[in-house]
């Protein structure tokens, strides 16, 4: 069984999709890849149009902005029984951080409330709150697995990717040396601090390949292009994909950073 369903004739949860900047930008397949697991598990899928949760801004000291791209978001999201992104670091922003920009305010603060508590990382949409316990789907290879750190510490996710993960056919899992280390990326962060970025995700490469994996899979599109990028210039060959796109079965395609040519895993 790859999902629990609605009971025939029941209305399946309408999901709007938040499918990040990032990969709206960089990396369309991993919405592409949420939006099928999201259907796999009974649900039904719209992808509204949408900007940015705020993060950016709000991580650089900029509440207003922050603040108008929150009500952008949730005017454009709250109609849905669920809002799922493919990302900690853009879910944790908006359940942890959403409703601080709204204190003190009675016209905005149950609306906000309201808002996020329906909002998920979509691993954690998946198991915790359909019952997905696997996935139709396989991949050849051995793979470790990085803790984004809004993911894990804002939101708790840990064992639901690696629960799904699981049930992939032919994959391996072998975990890495401070998997729920820091990663170096942290939006702004590296871009502010890049020497301590470069320090932090060189040990963080260093453990990916003691483990001998072949791909590195996270839930954060923006720790992946990180990661992807120290790997491939110290010359390792390890591929970087998104959890999502293993989980759907869409693990052939090109890895982050890839040629197209190069693209599909041997």
């Amino acid at each position: 069984m790859t999902a629990h369903t609605s009971p025939h004739g029941a209305r399946h949860p309408r999901v709007g999709l938040f499918c990040t900047c990032l990969v709206d930008t960089i990396r369309p397949s991993v919405g592409f890849a949420a939006a099928k697991l999201l259907e796999d598990a009974g649900c039904e899928v719209d992808v509204p149009p949408q900007t940015c949760c705020g993060q950016p801004a709000f991580n650089s000291g900029d509440r207003a902005t922050t603040r108008a791209l929150a009500e952008e978001m949730i005017t454009a999201f709250e109609t849905f029984d669920y809002v799922v992104a493919p990302s900690g670091s853009c879910a944790g922003m908006i359940k942890t951080h959403y409703p601080e920009l709204f204190t003190g305010e009675p016209d905005w603060a149950g609306r906000v409330e309201r808002f996020c508590a329906k909002v998920f990382e979509l691993t954690s949409f998946l198991v915790d709150v359909r019952g997905v316990t696997g996935v139709a789907a396989a991949y050849d290879g051995t793979v470790t697995y990085h803790d984004s750190c809004s993911g894990l510490r804002e939101l708790g996710v840990k064992a639901q990717p690696r629960r799904l993960l699981a049930s992939v056919e032919g994959l391996a899992l072998e975990e890495m040396k401070d998997a729920d280390t820091c990663c170096g990326f942290g939006g702004t962060f590296c871009v502010k601090y890049p020497d301590v970025s470069n320090a932090i995700v060189e040990k963080k490469a260093a453990n990916i390949a003691a483990t001998g994996a072949d791909t590195l899979l996270a839930g954060d599109l923006g720790c992946l292009m990180n990661m992807a990028g120290k790997l491939q210039r110290e010359g390792r060959a390890v591929r970087a994909l998104h959890v999502a796109e293993v989980l759907a079965g869409m693990g052939d395609e090109p890895a982050i950073g890839e040629p197209a040519e190069k693209g599909a895993k041997r």
